[in-house]
């Protein structure tokens, strides 16, 4: 029998978006589990992507009655199924993934640290948060933290010591597939027929951003920066792809107005695919003010599209500072409009960074090597934790590790 890998998210979302298909990947070399809540969207992944399923209900938010409903009913899973590995992402996940797999007696216990709420709250909260994320990396037996930023916040903060943790190649939870964030897919015609369905002016330089419409995104300085500016420069649109969440984290009243009424202001909604929109687009806005390593920066860049972002974890180790885009203080309105501006003006400089973007990317951040280099972590972790390591026979469509090497 494969050794068996569960794989725990709070929502199927970042099942589909951070580790899109490295799970059909593993699941040549073990008996891959994914679990999360949201029963339909996770079996709809389990079988879109060939892997096990498993329905935990988790929430986004500090609920300790739901969160220990879910802890007991995941224990029970982790003792009856026995896993070698269980790997947990986001924050929700990991507490509860990595205490029930402590208490069920899995061995090699594994987190993902891909960003952390808790900078962008005070007071009681935030020391419930701390307590929370050091209880989890204390009960794992490795740490994972996708950038270099975001490990010295690790240290920084005493979550754990320094031999737990470990950042994976360059960074990322999974690496970007290149071959299909390609510009060169997108025909003159399929971008001018992307435009005619948004109704944005042909000629128009477009500035996009990717992801949940929310405050701790910059959407609020974003919003206010183009409003100024399109007060300046007239052939210029912001197309935003993602959705709200104005339950969770909302924007002010007048900039979420702003968004629905400005004539020069796109909105898709949640997209599956955001190639479409990179491929009409020039820049990348990225104002947001926490993160671990974001894929739309790496999306964007392997678009051939520079980025402007601001100077936290992760988008200031994939972009660098006139090379590839610009790099912005957090929170700064002002910043962000200059920048805005500059590319907006200075089609130079503009043509400059977009040349690198698409190179940066393909050189540090392909896919396939990361999942290589995760593949031969669990390898490492399994044999510490001394387990017999058997890879599935059936391997299929298997990538570059052949089992019989590791």
């Amino acid at each position: 029998m494969p050794p068996k890998l569960i794989r725990i998210t709070t929502i199927p979302l970042s099942l589909e978006k951070l580790l899109e298909e490295q799970l059909t990947f593993m699941n040549n070399y073990f008996e891959v589990t994914a679990v999360a809540a949201e029963k339909e969207r996770l079996e709809q992944y389990g079988r879109n992507n060939g892997v096990g399923t498993f329905h935990l209900e988790m929430t986004r938010e500090i609920t300790p009655g739901k969160d220990l409903k879910a802890l007991f009913k995941l224990y029970q899973y982790l003792r009856k199924n026995k896993p070698e590995i269980v790997h947990t992402h986001t924050p929700k996940a990991g507490i509860v993934g990595m205490m029930a797999a402590k208490l069920a007696g899995v061995p090699v216990r594994l987190h993902t640290v891909a960003g952390m709420p808790l900078m962008e709250t005070s007071g009681t909260k935030r020391k419930i948060l701390e307590q929370v994320e050091r209880l989890t990396y204390n009960l794992a037996t490795k740490v994972y933290p996708n950038s270099e930023g975001l490990k010295k916040v690790i240290l920084k903060h005493n979550f754990t010591k320094p031999d737990r943790l470990l950042v994976l190649g360059e960074g990322s939870s999974n690496g970007i597939d290149t071959a299909y964030f390609n510009p060169a897919d997108f025909s003159t015609e399929q971008k001018r027929e992307t435009r005619r369905s948004l109704n944005i002016p042909s000629d128009d330089l477009v500035f996009i951003f990717v992801g949940r419409l929310v405050k701790d995104k910059g959407i609020n300085e974003l919003v206010q920066a183009f409003n100024r500016l399109v007060s300046e420069i007239e052939n210029i649109s912001l197309l935003l792809v993602g959705p709200f969440e104005q339950e969770l984290d909302p924007i002010t009243d007048k900039n979420f107005e702003a968004i629905k009424t400005h004539p020069k202001i796109f909105t898709t909604g949640y997209q599956v695919d955001v190639r479409p929109y990179f491929a009409i687009a020039h820049v990348l806005v990225f104002p947001s003010y926490r993160e671990g390593f974001p894929n739309v920066v790496m999306q964007a860049g392997a678009m051939g599209l520079p980025s402007v972002v601001t100077d936290i974890n992760g988008c200031n180790e994939i972009i660098r500072e006139e090379e590839n885009g610009l790099i912005i203080p957090v929170k700064d309105e002002e910043a962000l409009l200059f920048a805005l501006k500059k590319l907006a003006t200075d089609a130079e400089l503009r043509k400059k960074l977009a040349a690198n973007s698409r190179s940066l990317i393909t050189q540090k951040y392909e896919r396939k090597i990361f999942w290589d280099l995760l593949l031969e972590e669990y390898r490492l972790q399994m044999k510490e934790a001394g387990l017999e390591i058997r890879w599935r026979v059936d391997r299929g469509t298997k990538g570059d590790i052949d089992g019989a090497d590791l």
